[in-house]
C-alpha cells in the first residue's frame, strides 16, 4: 500500500472511531467522517465500501491491537496465576496507549436502527468472548494445578473482566472520581490482591 493511501485509511479510521464513540452509529454520517478526516466522501467508498465497512474496520483494528497486548500476558512459559496478573496489567497498558480502542471494545455504542452496525456489534461481542476464553483457560489451568480453589471459570473470568473495565473506565470520569495512571495501577493491584485472596487454594 502506498503511503498516501495508507494515510487516507488511517485518517478515516481515526475520524470514524472518534465519531462512533460520541454518538450512536446511525447518527453519524459519511459527510461528517470525511470532513473530520479531511478527505472526500468518495474516499470512504474507495477504501471501505460503505459506512458499515468502515465501522467494521475500526472494530477490527481495535481488536487486533487488544489481542497484541493480551498475547504478551498469555505466554506458555508463564503459570496461570501469573497469566491472570499479567492480563490485568496488559489490559491497562492497552487502554492507556489506545484509549479510543479500549472504549470501543469495553463500552460500545448502541447502533440504533443501523442494521449493519448491529451485526458488527454482535460480531464484536463474539470476539470479546473469544478473548475472555483465554482468561477462562488460565483460571482452569490454575484450578487443575491446585493453585486456585475450585470456582466457575466462566463466571469468574467475566467478573474479572468486568471489574477491570470498571477500574480502567475511571480514567474517563468527568468528576472527582477520575483517576490518573498511577492510581489506576494501584487500584488494579488492589483488585488483583482481593481476587487472589479469594481464589488461591489454602496452603
Amino acid at each position: 500500500m502506498d503511503p498516501r493511501t495508507q494515510r487516507t485509511r488511517e485518517a478515516l479510521l481515526l475520524a470514524a472511531e472518534r465519531l462512533f464513540l460520541d454518538r450512536r452509529l446511525d447518527e453519524v454520517t459519511l459527510d461528517e467522517i470525511a470532513a473530520a478526516a479531511g478527505v472526500a466522501v468518495g474516499s470512504v467508498y474507495n477504501h471501505f465500501g460503505s459506512k458499515a465497512g468502515l465501522h467494521a474496520a475500526t472494530v477490527e483494528q481495535a481488536l487486533e491491537v487488544d489481542r497484541a497486548h493480551m498475547d504478551l500476558a498469555y505466554v506458555e512459559d508463564r503459570g496461570p496465576v501469573d497469566q491472570i496478573r499479567s492480563a490485568a496489567e496488559q489490559y491497562l497498558e492497552f487502554a492507556l496507549a489506545h484509549p479510543e480502542h479500549f472504549q470501543m471494545l469495553a463500552f460500545p455504542r448502541e447502533p440504533g436502527r443501523y442494521e449493519a452496525g448491529r451485526r458488527t456489534a454482535e460480531e464484536l461481542a463474539d470476539r470479546v468472548r473469544e478473548q475472555n476464553d483465554r482468561l477462562v483457560a488460565a483460571i482452569r489451568g490454575g484450578i487443575a494445578a491446585g493453585e486456585l480453589r475450585t470456582v466457575d471459570p466462566e463466571l469468574t473470568a467475566t467478573a474479572l473482566w468486568a471489574a477491570w473495565n470498571g477500574i480502567i473506565g475511571l480514567a474517563w470520569r468527568p468528576d472527582g472520581l477520575r483517576r490518573d495512571e498511577a492510581e489506576l495501577r494501584e487500584l488494579l493491584r488492589a483488585a488483583t490482591d482481593l481476587v487472589e485472596r479469594g481464589l488461591l487454594a489454602a496452603p
